[in-house]
């Protein structure tokens, strides 16, 4: 049966397919989820994990991973907000601080792994701890609260979302997101630094015998994760106000996770922006389905660990079907062929007409014919010998067995 769908399309399908059925089930069996208000929900609770995941792709596809971006994103949304609150910075300035913060934390990483030649896991868990004492620190384990909306800076909160004077909410930093995404992609798919970071996570030493800065390329992946970060460092305080000391461990398993359910493999080499942004959409509808259906945080805990889980296990099973060398058979061989032949003849049947576009039509019709029939007799005849070799096989040890019984009692 010829398949219409590659096996490689389907697995491109299977996110949106489960961001589909994910939402349609707890359409179904939630409270009110088919709603505006949970909409926009679900929209706000994907900004901050949207723009850390973007900037975690790239570091994966490095092969590496950088466990500091939610710690690194809450300790620059901390400090920008006590640069406004304490130190009296204006809001563009301290917006720019968390931004600044966030690159700055992305180069110490980059620093510490692409020059100093720490494991990635070692260095940005390091990192990870140091930008969690440091926002304490800088802090003084107080919470920073942002100005509401209705406050004199509170201007940069319409970046995501707009409230309307009939208290309608339009989910604008959706439309952020969306750009973001699109920069990495052009980033990723466009340009000279996404070409080498492709190349180094898909063979590191063979990309610096081709003349690729190995160190620089990777430290940029790193450089764009921590910018990134502060951009989330933006987007949170924007959509819920107050940001707590030592906050945010934990989110970069749902950047992580995010970025592997949208195809991206942790064996690097390979990965996708708007596969991550599907992943993105994944966990902010299980993080708000959840509450829909009355289960408590400790539940939603255990389901986003399963969805973790479940996510390495994906690119696991992708990793070994992509790793996997298929012999062709005979008639896999011969159906091929045939295939090509047909595939010959449909390409000469647009250029003619008339009486030879008929004559390669019934020719076509005939070797399709011919096709199927003569692939069955030797899927046929393939599986009979494989059943006769098993055969033959089982008698040789029964016989070598009943010898050895034989020579053991004599």
């Amino acid at each position: 049966m010829k398949k219409l769908v590659s096996e490689k399309s389907l697995q491109k399908l299977m996110a949106p397919a489960a961001l589909v059925i994910l939402y349609l089930f707890f359409g179904f069996f939630g409270r009110n989820f088919f709603s505006y208000a949970t909409l926009v929900n679900i929209f706000d609770a994907s900004y901050y994990i949207g723009f850390i995941a973007i900037g975690v792709t790239f570091v994966i596809i490095t092969g590496g991973i950088d466990l500091s971006v939610g710690t690194v994103m809450m300790c620059a949304s901390i400090i920008g907000g006590t640069a406004y609150v304490t130190w009296g910075w204006p809001m563009w300035a301290s917006l720019l601080l968390i931004l600044l913060i966030g690159t700055l934390f992305g180069v110490f990483n980059g620093i510490m792994v692409s020059r100093m030649k720490l494991p990635p896991f070692i260095a940005t868990l390091g990192t990870m701890m140091i930008s969690m004492g440091i926002g304490s620190i800088v802090s003084n384990v107080r919470s920073a609260t942002f100005p509401t909306r209705a406050g004199e800076d509170g201007w940069f909160k319409n970046i995501f979302k707009i409230i309307t004077e009939d208290y309608q909410s339009i989910p604008t930093g959706a439309g952020v997101l969306l750009l973001v995404a699109l920069i990495a992609y052009i980033i990723l798919t466009k340009t000279r630094m996404g070409r080498y970071i492709f190349a180094i996570g898909s063979n590191k030493e063979a990309a610096r015998l081709s003349g690729i800065n190995v160190k620089k390329w990777e430290m940029m992946a790193y450089v764009t994760s921590g910018a990134c970060a502060g951009i989330g460092g933006i987007a949170f305080p924007a959509v819920y106000t107050t940001v707590m000391p030592a906050q945010g461990q934990g989110f970069e398993l749902y950047a992580i996770a995010a970025a592997v359910i949208g195809g991206t493999s942790l064996s690097g080499g390979i990965g996708s922006i708007f596969g991550t942004l599907i992943g993105v959409y994944i966990i902010s509808v299980l993080r708000s389905g959840l509450p829909s259906m009355d289960l408590q945080a400790h539940y939603q805990t255990f389901f986003t660990g399963v969805v973790v889980i479940g996510a390495v296990l994906l690119d696991i099973y992708r990793n070994k079907k992509a790793s996997e060398i298929r012999i062709l058979s005979a008639a896999d061989r011969y159906r091929a062929d045939m295939n090509q032949k047909i595939k010959t003849l449909k390409q000469r049947l647009s250029a003619v007409a008339g009486d030879e576009a008929e004559g390669i039509r019934k020719e076509i019709s005939r070797l399709k014919h011919e096709r199927n029939h003569e692939f069955r007799k030797m899927k046929r005849d393939q599986k009979h010998t494989q059943t006769q070799i098993k055969r033959e096989e089982r008698l040789a040890e029964e016989e070598l067995k009943r010898r050895l019984e034989e020579e053991a009692g004599e």
